[in-house]
């Protein structure tokens, strides 16, 4: 019995210190909103290296979202020459999610942006794009977050470098929801320009703009979006997203989503 107790005592602070350390690290971000302008970009193209991430017939997610990430970098630079452009990877290594994070929060970012392939397994059929922010909904409904969220058990130490986090645990979502991000009306507005494009732009089926626990938005201190740019488990949508005009099509729509979020939220000192 007092090893039971003693255990769920360490299993508490170590969520209280999930949540502290998630409060330290957003810190030196939180106060910088007044005269707030998108001059920072972090650009995440989501896995790589030994996590693939979602597989197809033929390629891989870690492959597809870096293929993206680099040509909305490129797109960025073309475009918006005053905006700075910082990726988390420009080749096919593994970086840690709480690393990720700390480059956006490190380069004090205005925006951070993690590209994803979505997947429904082996049912062919599921379509459509889908753009997340940080929060915390129905526990039944947080299968994408348990799905993206559950690369960190490949990381090395990864219980020392998330402090207990265990992304199988229900309770860990609601912890999370406590956090009320304080970005949130900003990270939604860009997911809901972001997910307009695609329908609009490219023709794209829109499943919409949602709240999960997932665990990198959750640490970035900073308006932050994670945009699924369609289904890899559809042979369809794994040829479009695979295809130079596809890719090219996506980084259009989501660089559009920022000039429109950027007009609407920039206040010039």
């Amino acid at each position: 019995m007092k090893s039971e107790l003693k255990e769920s005592c360490r299993s508490g602070f170590n969520k209280a210190l999930l949540i502290a350390l998630f409060l330290f690290s957003t810190k030196g971000v939180l106060g910088q909103q007044g005269g707030y302008k998108v001059k920072t970009v972090v650009i995440d193209a989501g896995h790589g290296g030994h996590k693939p991430g979602a597989a197809g017939s033929y390629s891989l997610e870690k492959n597809v979202a870096l293929q993206v990430a680099l040509k909305l970098g490129k797109q960025f630079e073309e475009d918006m020459p005053d905006v700075r452009v910082l990726y988390t990877r420009t080749s096919d290594v593994d970086v840690d999610f709480y690393k990720r994070a700390e480059i956006a929060n490190n380069a004090k970012a205005d925006l951070f942006i993690s590209i994803h392939c979505n997947s429904a397994g082996h049912n062919q059929g599921p379509n459509g794009t889908e753009t997340f922010v940080a929060g915390s909904h129905r526990l039944n409904e947080q299968n994408v977050a348990i799905r993206e969220n559950a690369d960190i058990k490949k990381e090395k130490n990864y219980k020392q470098n998330y402090d207990g986090y265990d992304p199988n645990d229900p309770e860990t979502f609601i912890i999370l929801s406590l956090f009320k991000n304080k970005f949130r009306t900003k990270s939604m507005e860009l997911a809901k320009f972001i997910q307009s494009n695609y329908a609009a732009l490219n023709d794209r089926f829109s499943r919409g703009v949602k709240e999960q626990g997932i665990l990198i938005l959750q640490r970035c201190g900073m308006p932050a979006v994670l945009t699924e740019i369609g289904f890899i488990s559809n042979p369809s949508e794994e040829r479009y997203m695979n295809s130079s005009d596809g890719q090219t099509e996506i980084a259009n729509s989501i660089l559009k989503a920022v000039k429109q979020y950027r007009k609407q939220t920039e206040v010039i000192k």
